[in-house]
């Protein structure tokens, strides 16, 4: 119910501040497991995809988020726990595989799960090589991903800003790739390394298109801790 009151009462805020642009809605199913995957340029892509989807969304979010202190940091974990989304420790591969096995029992469910390929935020505004996540819960699951391509949330808030701006921002859903249908190298199956691959990259191929950015062909690998 506080999902449900919040989502109503941010969409239109949000919808009166920013008149965010969104095409394609109707390709995300109206019932059934969906796997949302889209590019990352900033903080803001976790609360506006929600926003504008047409069903409820489910996404992995820093740890970080859940264990700040003060007001702050209660306000932060009580929102990110308010509206479902599952905390990943960052560089942590157990944390990494846990969130994916919470993910899929999300998807099993007939629930709608979001990820970022790319792992974590563009900070160049270009768009990274896909880890293969998305493709094992799509070979998993059987569930059918839609392509999300984010335009203008890093505008919003800029890395080190304290307020947002009021500028453009475009969501665009594309059309569902069904993992089974896809030309994979070997048996479509989670295990298959090869068929992960395939899938994240042609996911990423899509994302590409939605959003018109630049491929960077590398993973975006977070600076080192100083």
């Amino acid at each position: 119910m506080f999902y449900v009151v919040l989502k109503a009462l941010t969409t239109r805020l949000t919808l009166i501040i920013w008149r965010p642009r969104v095409e394609g809605r109707e390709n995300i199913p109206q019932r059934g497991p969906v796997i949302l995957a889209s590019n990352h340029l900033s903080f803001v892509d976790s609360l506006i995809i929600p926003m504008v989807a047409p069903r409820r969304v489910v996404f992995i979010a820093k740890a970080e988020y859940f264990e700040g202190r003060g007001l702050k940091g209660r306000l932060m974990r009580s929102f990110f726990t308010a509206i479902g989304a599952i905390p990943v420790r960052r560089g942590d591969h157990r944390a990494a595989k846990d969130s994916l096995d919470q993910a899929l029992s999300v998807i099993n469910s007939g629930g709608v799960f979001a990820l970022y390929p790319e792992g974590t935020r563009s900070l160049d505004g270009r768009l990274y090589r896909g880890r293969v996540g998305v493709g094992w819960l799509a070979l998993k699951s059987g569930a059918p991903i839609v392509p999300v391509g984010v335009r203008g949330t890093e505008r919003v808030l800029p890395v080190g800003a304290k307020f947002p701006k009021v500028v453009p921002v475009t969501v665009s859903f594309g059309e569902p790739i069904d993992p089974v249908k896809l030309d994979v190298p070997g048996e479509p199956v989670a295990e298959n390394s090869r068929a992960r691959r395939a899938i994240t990259d042609a996911v990423i191929e899509e994302i590409q298109r939605l959003s018109g950015q630049e491929y960077a062909g590398v993973y975006n690998e977070r600076p080192a801790e100083l």
